[in-house]
């Protein structure tokens, strides 16, 4: 059996005066696909860092085997230090590891490499880092939150990617699809320490419920061992004073054992301050269209939206889908078409850019719009420390400045802020960003629970399949199709997900483009829907024409080795031309199969 490429033991890490890391362990073997999970605040961005050489530990050990290679993608790429996108990505890469595919993976990103750091987006940073660290094709891959800033199409695009890549995986998300599709094992950061699961995510929170509920038993044991203890030294028998000084050594023993135990973290209390019930109709949009210049946005759209609907937006970045969200809240006038707002709507809104948070505020100023120190919560007035514990914020952090909280901290407060108003539309804007895995699953039974109308826009398929009644999709071009269900419901309906946008035109690029657009479920009728016969071709003919394009890339991929290749410029143009055109291709069949082999799946298992 092969050693490990990457051992950590027995990491210990303290902040201040509170264990971060107290005894964890992780170990990536070849080929490794593993998912590290727990709590926002756990460490697990740390433990990361200390895996990849960032960050010393107190104590521990840290094995990497000499011969591989480890790339690291960090939240906050800091690009400052580069003239250009492509520097960056380029200075990731060691000798010998070849341009083409940084190039590949930024035409794949919508990057061209000409941007300048100090004028992109976060988003672009983010895609930027993610070519930097997969580009030289490492042994070892430890990707933070590599789904963050991505859009549909590049998250999707991503996981066949990670999926046909070499490199072992350590992977933080907080996209559950995304940790499902790609992982065999899983990796569980609780209280400083590390337990894990031979098997993926999928399984993971079932394990981990049976698992805290064992321990709440050996913790309800010890308690009452304790109390047995304690009575037997005040009513037991008093003679043999060396067999009594040894059961008060060990009784002292166990309390102190129940004294050092450190409790799971607390879950976050999410409560809603709702407003009076709406009328019926929501909002009502008649032959709407809106164009910035010559681009349509939305082109003809109309839909009727009643109370208690759950509606996801979904779309590329870039699509529209904050623009037609604003028209749909009467934020925004659209150029042509009519929308009618419900009666006795009041609107509480999640801010994805989180432009209301001033950074020279504290967390409780934060949370009272700078005045006072009480908050009102569903009726109901409390202080505003309070009201911090709700969110997991220890009363120490009251006066702690915003601009020195961590992404999901911030989100926290977001959400605390939208949820403290009164409200009977609510409207959440990539609210799953930074959010831990336990704080989804209270926000989306908040979701469920909510007495009034949800519009969502999100790049959660996760979250979306559970919230949703309704999706809206952008076809391109400013057309926009509504369907019925989640997002799932919707790929069922539509035979296709999200494709790209295509910056030239606007329009979405991709299987997508070309797919049937059915007005309604009822019309679409997936259940009964039969695999064409030339898609049943194509999945029989396409692992072939893939194996054959491997092949080929390999040849190639042994020219672009050769150094003689480099004095024939000519012959160097067109094999590297080549090349890039044979990635490429095979990338686009390998979509290909799986669409059509989950159509497959999806068809048969139904039948």
């Amino acid at each position: 059996m092969a050693p490990p490429l990457l051992t950590l033991q027995n990491i210990h890490l303290t902040f201040g005066v509170t264990p971060l890391l107290a005894g964890a362990d992780l170990q990536v073997e070849e080929g490794e696909r593993l998912c590290l999970v727990g709590r926002n605040g756990s460490g697990k961005s740390t433990l990361l860092k200390v895996a990849a050489g960032l960050v010393e530990a107190d104590e521990g050990d840290r094995f990497v085997h000499p011969s591989a290679t480890v790339r690291y993608l960090e939240q906050d790429p800091d690009l400052s230090a580069h003239a250009t996108i492509r520097d960056y990505v380029m200075s990731g890469l060691a000798p010998g590891d070849a341009d083409y595919r940084a190039d590949y993976l930024m035409e794949r990103l919508g990057l061209t490499g000409d941007e300048t750091p100090a004028q992109v987006s976060g988003g672009e940073a983010r895609r930027a880092a993610l070519v930097r660290a997969l580009a030289p094709d490492p042994d070892i891959l430890l990707l933070d939150e590599p789904t963050n800033h991505l859009d549909l199409p590049a998250i999707e695009w991503l996981e066949v990617e990670l999926r046909h890549c070499r490199s072992a995986l350590v992977l933080i998300s907080h996209d559950r699809r995304f940790l499902e599709n790609l992982t065999r094992k899983t990796v569980w950061l609780d209280r400083g320490q590390t337990r894990q699961l031979d098997r993926g995510f999928g399984e993971f929170e079932s394990w981990r419920d049976t698992v805290l509920e064992q321990e709440q038993d050996e913790l309800h044991k010890l308690d009452r061992k304790i109390v047995r203890e304690e009575d037997w030294l005040r009513y037991g028998v008093t003679a043999r004073r060396k067999r009594n000084v040894r059961r008060l050594g060990e009784l002292n023993a166990l309390k102190q054992q129940r004294r050092d135990h450190r409790g799971p973290q607390g879950t976050v209390k999410l409560e809603t301050s709702e407003a009076g019930e709406s009328g019926k109709l929501v909002a009502e949009a008649k032959s709407v269209s809106l164009s910035y210049g010559e681009r349509a946005i939305v082109k003809d759209f109309s839909t009727k939206i009643a109370r208690n609907a759950r509606i996801g937006l979904v779309g590329p970045n870039g699509a529209g889908k904050t623009t037609l969200l604003n028209i749909l809240t009467g934020q925004l006038e659209p150029d042509a078409g009519t929308v009618r707002l419900g009666t006795k709507l009041e609107i509480a809104s999640l801010d994805q850019k989180r432009v209301a948070l001033k950074d020279d505020w504290t967390l409780s100023e934060a949370l009272t719009q700078g005045s006072g120190n009480q908050v009102e919560v569903g009726g109901k007035t409390k202080h505003v420390v309070a009201y911090m514990k709700d969110f997991l914020f220890p009363p120490e952090q009251a006066n702690t400045p915003v601009h020195v909280l961590s992404g999901g901290e911030r989100a926290r407060i977001m959400l605390a802020r939208a949820l403290a108003l009164p409200s009977n539309l609510l409207v959440l804007d990539e609210p799953t960003n930074d959010l831990d895995l336990e704080t989804l699953d209270l926000l989306q039974g908040l979701i469920a629970d909510y007495a009034g109308t949800v519009f969502l826009v999100s790049h959660d398929r996760d979250f979306l399949d559970r919230c949703c009644s309704a999706v809206f999709i952008a076809e391109g071009d400013g057309v926009w199709q509504e369907y019925a269900g989640g997002y799932s419901d919707m790929v069922a309906q539509r035979g296709a997900g999200v494709s790209a946008l295509d910056k030239t035109g606007g329009k979405q690029s991709g299987s997508a483009k070309g797919a049937a657009k059915p007005a309604s479920a009822a019309e679409a009728k997936p259940e009964r829907r039969r695999m064409a016969n030339k898609d049943r071709y194509a999945l029989k003919l396409l692992p072939a024409e893939i194996d054959k394009l491997s092949e080929e890339i390999a040849k190639l991929e042994a020219d672009m080795a050769d150094p003689a290749l480099f004095a024939d410029s000519a012959r160097f143009a067109q094999v590297s031309k080549r090349l890039g055109e044979a990635l490429q291709e095979r990338a686009d069949k390998e979509d290909r199969w799986l669409e059509l082999e989950a159509l497959r799946e999806e068809i048969e298992g139904g039948g």
